[in-house]
């Protein structure tokens, strides 16, 4: 099985490739993979003749206990039948359909095959998550196939409407399967159902979520409204996937649980009710159509609700009325929407009031539809008679849905004569129209399916030991499948369905205004359309109440909701139980004394710059805790951090006003420390609360020993993110490049890779030769913003400062530093060059660009796991390196360094983003704009 879904993917990979060679007749050898899968199924009937099984597992993601299992039994051999045989039958259709320049058929031949692959991938499942893996990718593909003609708006709202409803309903059915799998303990359902279902409230619970998703996937009340409307797309994905694979997938679903679940509470209402009023409602829509596709696609809809019925009803006798009904509305509904586009194709419309006459010169064609419509309505000796007549008789205990069935199946009689006669009759006010010769690749794959009904029909005998396993999994079966059971009361119900649908159609001119008139209050399609534009409305009225231009209103919405939802569901549970120790030492009492009157005073003092500082304090006195507390790493790297953040705030607020606004009201004053003070009580709760919740043993014991063992460090904090938890580093690093493009982004008008700036010689001071030049971009700055002390200190420190963060980085591995501390300090180093000499100073300094030392840092982090990888090792492994060198002795190099060296890099380039970006290009900004305004002063003199 896992071979058939690699051959898919495989033909899907390659179909671009092949329609680019051969272009529409690429879909001959494309066809041969849902081919493959039809003969395969075959060779396993003996193995699922008797109610056996063929079984496959593979190991995937054994954290999540999630195998490819895949499995073969009765209902999954059918369908892999089903889909594979009416998919190679469909390919060849559009080797003829398709014209030579038809626009994207390159990407429609992949995706159907594809789609055929996600078809096979949800019938084979054994598992339920791997079941939705499938399950999700059918929807992505239908969508794609429903919008294939993108310039169209009604097919790009189609594919919207299917991909909304589908998705909705694969996502509920989601979360039904977790709650099977979790309470079960397991997520294969030949173990579930057999007999380790949940019990009470999660198993109705469960039952409902996966029966949305079903009902949703096969378009059925209330989800009906999508499947008309995707009769947008081509006429071959309509015969496939609305016909015969796609729509049929919530069938399956339901057939596949109805053993074990049909007996749960909700489940047989919710699929009757749903059912029968689906057959009825969508039959009667089909005789209102005029598009003879639309009228298909209604009777789709009204015999997907027999479907349920039969599938979903939970006996032995509707489950086999149910399978064998599944096999013939695949077939008679697949060669009526490929006589549509085989019309369509010739006579250039699908309108029945605008043919006539098609049925001169057209024999073969008559005969292919005349076989499929008598098989939909159910006329002996066709498959659909026998299915229909299983059903009648598997209902004669319940005269509601009996009477349903029959009401319904006398609407599809109706509308499939309303189906012949508006495709190929005379009419006297019409002129008649001529399809020519059909191609034979557009006349034989309808041909075979409708012989296919008609063979099976007699056969229904040899069919009968094939499917009743599937039925006998419900109980005990007393019915067969036959042409002929003698006079029985389902006979009777069949004649009386045949008759009554054809009077029904004998009298549609009187019936004509009645249709017209009796339709439902709030048809499916308004009613989505109302659905999303409600949600739409909402989400302009959710956005224009929040979503005010004001930062203090979105940080206050998020804190209230932080302290409503978190902070009340800690003090509802009260999860604290022991006695809570203030400190450790009574410094540390005194240092937050210190944060705490910081903090107080950041938010009443007026300046903004001594706001700044007094938050600094807060980050300055956090830093002592981790002293206090023996962490010395953690306090090196908080000291640097904060350091360069006060730096970066001081790059900023030079575009910023000295002074605070004026401050609020007194209410909205009160207000604003009420949620200061609550979001402060509520984090410092959930910190509490959090380190005392651990149940199991903390991974990181392990930690201290594995980073002499494994890192060969001693610094366990600076081997924890270069080795054990590397992994997250690297993310770490991602997204520092990542945040430093960004910011780049909102602040440079021009390319961040264009030449460094230039000092203009004009006004460079000259130099006598021999001079020494304390800093190049002194120079360039005026004399009031020069501090020549300034520039002296930084002369005499800056490259000591940068061999220390060289030193941090290389000692990290057994002291404190590391590459993300070194990368700060050298950072610190970039900001007080270029807090001293401008922005060509800081170009001197670095003469790279930032975006080649972010790329670099990220390519040697990168780097570093691959090479492990290649070396026979798993990603980011790390070795030990022994060396001696004359003069130094025996020394070891630890592979990860070159990691730290990645992270060292990445932390420069950051910064020196920043520095480009927030300190150099609004420098530029400012002088223009002094510039700008000089230029308007001397124009007003």
């Amino acid at each position: 099985m896992l071979v058939l879904l690699i051959l898919h993917l495989v033909a899907a990979l390659l179909a671009p490739l092949f329609v680019r060679w051969w272009g529409p007749r690429a879909f001959y050898p494309l066809a041969l993979a849902p081919a493959a899968a039809f003969g395969w199924a075959l060779a396993q009937t003996p193995a699922v003749r008797h109610g056996g099984a063929v079984v496959e597992t593979y190991a995937w993601i054994r954290q999540l206990r999630l195998d490819l299992a895949f499995r073969l039994d009765t209902l999954s051999w059918l369908m892999t039948l089903l889909v594979g045989a009416v998919g190679a039958l469909v390919l060849v259709y559009c080797a003829r359909y398709f014209g030579p320049g038809s626009l994207g058929l390159a990407r429609f031949a992949a995706v159907l095959v594809a789609f055929a692959g996600a078809m096979l991938c949800v019938v084979f499942a054994d598992d339920l998550l791997l079941l939705y893996v499938g399950w999700e990718l059918t929807t992505i593909f239908s969508y794609l196939l429903i919008g294939h003609s993108t310039e169209r708006r009604s097919s790009r709202w189609a594919a919207a409407q299917a991909l909304i409803v589908t998705s909705l309903g694969g996502l509920a059915m989601l979360v039904g399967f977790i709650l099977l799998g979790q309470h079960a303990g397991t997520y294969r359902w030949s173990e579930i159902g057999a007999g380790r279902l949940p019990d009470g409230g999660h198993l109705v619970a469960a039952v409902l979520l996966i029966l949305a998703g079903a009902l949703s996937k096969s378009a059925v009340l209330p989800f009906n409204a999508w499947l008309p409307v995707a009769m947008a797309a081509p006429t071959p994905v309509s015969a496939y996937l609305h016909a015969a694979a796609m729509v049929k997938a919530g069938v399956y679903l339901i057939g596949l649980l109805a053993p074990a679940l049909a007996t749960v509470g909700p489940w047989r209402p919710v699929v009757l009710v749903a059912g029968v009023a689906t057959m009825i409602v969508g039959g009667w829509a089909a005789l209102r159509q005029t598009d003879l596709k639309l009228l298909l696609a209604y009777g789709t809809v009204s015999q997907l609700g027999l479907l349920v019925v039969l599938v979903g009803a939970g006996t032995p006798d509707a489950a086999l009325a149910g399978v064998a009904m599944l096999l013939a509305h695949a077939l008679f509904k697949a060669t009526l929407f490929l006589v549509v586009g085989v019309i369509d194709h010739g006579a250039g419309t699908r309108d029945l009031r605008e043919l006539s006459g098609l049925r001169h010169g057209a024999a073969p064609l008559v005969t292919v539809a005349l076989l499929a419509a008598a098989s939909m309505a159910g006329v002996p000796p066709l498959i659909g008679f026998v299915a229909k007549e299983a059903a009648f008789a598997a209902f004669t205990d319940r005269p509601v849905v009996l009477a349903g069935l029959v009401a319904g199946t006398a609407l599809t009689v109706a509308y499939s004569v309303r189906f012949l006669w508006g495709a190929f009759a005379d009419r006297p006010d019409v002129a008649p129209a001529r399809l020519g010769r059909v191609a034979p690749p557009l006349l034989l794959p309808p041909a075979l399916l409708a012989v296919a009904g008609l063979v099976a029909g007699p056969l229904a005998g040899g069919l009968d030991p094939l499917l009743r396993p599937y039925a006998e999994l419900l109980g005990t079966l007393h019915a067969h499948l036959a042409l002929w059971h003698g006079p029985t009361p389902a006979l009777g119900l069949s004649a009386l369905a045949l008759l009554a649908g054809g009077a029904l159609f004998a009298l549609r001119g009187p019936l004509a205004p009645v249709l017209a008139r009796l339709r439902a209050p709030v048809g499916g399609n308004p009613g989505y359309e109302w659905v999303v534009g409600r949600f739409d409305r909402l989400a302009v009225e959710v956005t224009g109440a929040t979503q005010r231009g004001s930062l203090p209103q979105y940080l206050g919405i998020i804190l209230v909701v932080f302290v409503l939802l978190p902070g009340g569901a800690m003090l509802a549970s009260r999860p604290w139980q022991e006695r809570i120790a203030l400190w450790q030492t009574p410094l540390q009492l005194v240092v937050v004394v210190v944060l705490a009157v910081a903090a107080v005073l950041a938010v009443r003092v007026r300046r903004r710059l001594t706001a700044m500082l007094l938050v600094g304090v807060t980050g300055y006195g956090t830093a002592m805790l981790f002293v206090l507390s023996g962490a010395p790493d953690l306090a090196l790297t908080q000291f640097l951090v904060e350091t360069a953040t006060i730096a970066v705030f001081v790059l900023v607020l030079r575009r910023l006003p000295a002074r605070f606004s004026a401050r609020p009201l007194r209410r909205s004053r009160w207000l604003r420390r009420a949620v200061a003070v609550g979001a402060g009580l509520a984090a410092a709760g959930l910190a509490l609360v959090a380190g005392a919740a651990r149940q199991s043993t903390s991974i990181s014991t392990a930690f201290a020993d594995l980073a002499v063992s494994e890192g060969h460090g001693r610094n366990v904090v600076n081997v924890t993110l270069v080795d054990i938890r590397a992994w997250d580093t690297m993310g770490e690093i991602s997204v520092l490049v990542v945040a430093a493009t960004g910011v780049a982004s909102l602040i440079f008008e021009r390319s961040r890779t264009g030449p460094r700036p230039r000092r203009p010689q004009r006004e460079t001071r000259p130099q006598r030769p021999g001079q020494p030049v304390w800093l190049r971009g002194g120079a360039r700055l005026h004399e009031r913003r020069r501090s020549i002390v300034l520039e002296v200190i930084i002369r005499l420190l800056f490259h000591t400062v940068v061999l220390f963060s060289l030193f941090l980085l290389f000692s990290g591995h057994n002291a404190p530093g590391g590459g993300f501390a070194g990368g700060l300090v050298a950072s610190l180093a970039l900001v007080v060059r270029y807090l001293a000499g401008g922005r060509y100073e800081l170009a001197d300094a670095a003469p790279i660009g930032a975006g080649t030392v972010l790329g670099a840092g990220l390519a040697v982090s990168v780097g570093t796991g691959v090479i492990a990888l290649l070396a026979g090792g798993s990603v980011l492994q790390s070795a030990r390196v022994d060396l001696y060198v004359p003069g130094i002795g025996h020394f070891y190099l630890v592979t990860s360094l070159f990691f730290d060296v990645g992270v060292y890099l990445v932390v420069v380039g950051l910064m020196l983003d920043i520095l480009r970006s927030l300190g150099a290009e609004v420098d530029r900004h400012i002088e223009a704009a002094d510039a700008r305004v000089a230029a308007d002063q001397g124009e007003g003199r």
